[in-house]
């Protein structure tokens, strides 16, 4: 059964990019012709990055309060279900200081990763069966590569965001198995010992509006509020629960899977053993 589908998950700022751009450059040089969708993606076939939903009744209450913009929603809005999905940051991106802050703002309040977790849950999940059964009825002989959509946004929702259970959360990543199951996924998790070290590491090579915004979302809500931690202690403390639950999943996942690690930040070593992975039978 052909490969179609490689998931590379890992906590922040332990090499996903990197990897998941190796991982296309090898299979381009094999021959295969690849479709990559990184972190972030607006147009990403699987997730939701800078989309809300609102029912009918929240887009025309949306309509009423902001009226100069009347003709952009409703010309933009994708009827949805019984709502609209609106991609508000394509939207900002393309017509700049014409679609205001302010209206950007209360629809970001409907994002999908602000909505309940059960909302959340169906909206994504439901994204996931639609973007598989597209990819097969394609019949295309293509490997497509997602970069920390399949575990992270999931837990991101579920334990960060919204303290739900264990259940809870190991349910949501298992049902999105279900949904590519027919197209024979691989996983590879890019692993990281020590996490206090790897977030350090990120901070200082990042911006200081991430660092200061990943703090803010990670011990202000959800399991870290939950336990009164705060700061990059604590947010450490919310992100080696999460390895810890992802790594209860990766053990329960059925798919093809494989735990490689980047701790020391070895691209040569990391270039090697991706290359026997991806030679050894595992994508063809």
């Amino acid at each position: 059964m052909a490969r179609q589908l490689i998931l590379v998950e890992g906590l922040p700022g332990s090499g996903k990019s990197t990897i998941a751009q190796m991982i296309s450059n090898i299979l381009i040089q094999r021959g295969l012709r690849i479709q990559l969708f990184q972190e972030g993606d607006l147009n990403h076939p699987a997730d939701y990055e800078g989309v809300a939903f609102f029912t009918v009744d929240e887009f025309g209450d949306l309509l009423d309060a902001h009226q100069a913009c009347r003709d952009i929603l409703e010309s933009r809005a994708i009827a949805y279900r019984n709502g609209y999905l609106i991609p508000y940051r394509k939207i900002k991106e393309e017509l700049g200081e014409a679609f205001p802050d302010h209206t950007v703002q209360e629809i970001f309040s409907r994002d999908i990763y602000e909505l309940p977790f059960e909302q959340n849950k169906d909206l994504i999940t439901s994204k996931w069966r639609s973007f598989t059964e597209s990819v097969l009825a394609a019949n295309e002989d293509t490997v497509i590569i997602f970069e920390c959509c399949f575990i992270q946004n999931p837990l991101t929702m579920g334990l960060v965001k919204c303290n739900q259970s264990r259940e809870d959360n190991v349910n949501y990543v298992l049902e999105l198995e279900r949904m590519v199951q027919a197209l024979n996924p691989l996983l590879i998790y890019i692993d990281q010992k020590d996490i206090a070290h790897t977030f350090d590491k990120a901070v200082k090579e990042r911006p200081k509006e991430w660092s200061e915004g990943f703090i803010h979302y990670y011990t202000n809500q959800g399991w870290g509020a939950s336990r009164g931690y705060h700061g990059v202690p604590g947010t450490v403390k919310v992100l080696q629960a999460r390895k810890e639950l992802e790594t209860e999943i990766f053990q329960i996942l059925k798919m093809d899977k494989y735990w490689l690690d980047n701790s020391e930040y070895n691209l040569s070593a990391c270039q090697n053993e991706l290359e026997n992975i991806l030679n050894g039978g595992l994508v063809s």
